[in-house]
């Protein structure tokens, strides 16, 4: 169950990182330095997103549902892709425009390597 629970965290770690250095590479409001980077960053956005989700949920702030949840589940990202830029010096963003076009495009990319996993049948969290 542990082994599990370690090996499902490294290959959203992996996943994730794959989907930044991808996202990087396209030149989209973000940039990194090489995959180890990409790793470094997944993992400095993931403790940035999470804290800040938390902070939100203490005071009873949620994204919600639809239109409007989606758009400040957006502004929610962009934010964690500004912070994390501050914090690690192999990941570069683009200003708040750039951070959403990243958002943006790490969302997409993120569903269709989810997709393409999930036809092969090694579907992800």
């Amino acid at each position: 169950m542990v082994l599990g629970l370690i090996i499902g965290i490294l290959l959203g770690v992996i996943v994730n990182a794959l989907v930044i250095w991808v996202v990087g590479k396209l030149n989209l409001g973000l940039r990194v330095s090489g995959f180890g980077g990409a790793i470094m960053a997944a993992i400095i956005i993931a403790i940035v997103s999470w804290i800040i989700n938390w902070l939100l949920g203490l005071v009873g702030i949620s994204a919600g549902a639809g239109i409007l949840g989606a758009i400040v589940a957006l502004i929610i990202a962009a934010v964690v892709l500004l912070i994390s830029d501050r914090i690690l010096s192999g990941l570069e963003v683009d200003g708040f425009g750039g951070a959403i076009v990243a958002a943006i495009t790490i969302a997409v990319v993120h569903w269709l390597i989810a997709l393409l996993l999930g036809v092969l049948g090694m579907a992800i969290a």
